[in-house]
């Protein structure tokens, strides 16, 4: 009966840490969906590439000391009503100067 017991016990603790594990792995899909939406903003906005987009990303989070996920979503609100703090509108402003704006190629003229 113990050993009934213990397996039982087992498969409740295996449960759980699935369940924990499904619930990291869709927090990280958000995030990830939030992050790529901030990239574009900042391909779109910055004239950027999007290697350079996340790169920018990264270099505000890392010189304001706020997680990327929560950058992106500060990104995400500003593209929406134009409130950015001002430490992190400096910061971005100082990341785009370093990381872009990249040259639109002319048209030809043929």
């Amino acid at each position: 009966m113990s050993a009934e017991r213990d397996d039982s016990g087992d498969e409740a603790i295996r449960i759980f840490e699935l369940q924990e594990e499904v619930e990291q792995l869709k927090e990280a899909m958000v995030s990830h969906a939030v992050v790529d939406q901030a990239i574009g903003m900042m391909v779109a906005l910055g004239r950027v590439t999007p290697d350079e987009g996340w790169a920018v990303l990264k270099d505000v989070s890392q010189r304001t000391n706020i997680k990327l996920r929560n950058v992106a979503d500060l990104m995400l609100i500003w593209g929406r009503n134009g409130d950015l703090p001002p430490e992190i509108h400096a910061e971005l402003e100082a990341a785009l100067d370093r990381h872009g704006p990249a040259q639109i190629p002319e048209a030809s003229s043929e």
